[in-house]
């Protein structure tokens, strides 16, 4: 099974770039999107496209139109569909959406950013601390969960094309890579780093100085997952060649 998670920065824009017949060749199972900057209704040709591939589709959009939201694509109908994650302010940012299996639940992730600001950079910290005890309830009904998605967050030195120069900017502070790491060490996998060890494996590029061409990037897209699916982990890919978005698509294949 193929499951594929994509920050794709619009998918209106993303879907004039090629996203759908690049989805067509890949052929995956499931998809996480984030940033999906839409609602339903204005891309009624987009849905048609994915209902073509075959895929069941699901929405959690933000009130403020052309920012965050999340989706996911399955060609497995889900038995369930949990929309957001009861928390208001987070909600109104479409940010967490997960479709829940026979053998397992998948939720597509899109945590906040705090690279505008301040006031961003405190609501990010609030979205931590929340996801932590909302995360540690799921578990108790949900074990077999995989957490796809943008974190915003780069986890270690190995993760950042610079991580001293980066030292002091959201993404890589020390807070935040704290909490990835104990967010981790409290029963998940960064299924990544399970099989691929090496450095200069990155998702994201800023459009600035010509970033991705040089490869200056960011891990920060992970498909994190719960200890009891560890069996159930087969490959990790990272796929830079996928230029529909300033990230690129992480493939996951499980059993």
């Amino acid at each position: 099974m193929k499951i594929i998670s994509y920050n794709v920065n619009g998918i209106r824009a993303a879907a004039t770039k090629g996203l759908f017949n690049w989805l067509q060749a890949t052929d995956a199972d499931m998809v996480c999107l984030q940033e999906v900057k839409a609602l339903q209704e204005q891309i009624p040709d987009i849905l048609a496209l994915i209902e073509q591939l075959g895929y069941h589709h699901y929405w959690f959009p933000a009130e403020k139109k052309g920012y965050s939201g999340v989706a996911i694509l399955t060609k497995i109908k889900p038995n369930h569909i949990a929309y957001g994650c009861g928390e208001p302010w987070i909600d109104a940012e479409g940010r967490i959406l997960r479709a829940d299996f026979d053998d397992f639940s998948l939720m597509s992730l899109y945590m906040p950013s705090g690279s505008s600001g301040d006031e961003r950079q405190l609501k990010k910290y609030e979205f931590m601390r929340f996801f932590d005890v909302y995360i540690d309830e799921l578990r108790k009904l949900h074990p077999n969960l995989i957490i796809s998605g943008d974190y915003n967050i780069c986890h270690k030195p190995i993760d950042i094309h610079n991580p001293k120069s980066n030292a002091n900017s959201s993404g890589f502070l020390p807070e935040e890579r704290e909490w990835m790491e104990l967010f981790m060490n409290n029963g998940f996998i960064d299924s990544f780093r399970h099989f691929n060890k090496d450095p200069h494996h990155y998702t994201w590029w800023s459009y600035r100085a010509g970033a991705r061409g040089k490869n200056l990037g960011w891990r920060i897209d992970y498909h994190l997952a719960s200890m009891p699916m560890e069996h159930r982990l087969k490959n990790v890919r990272i796929l830079p060649d996928a230029l529909h978005s300033d990230h690129c698509p992480v493939l996951l294949e499980i059993d």
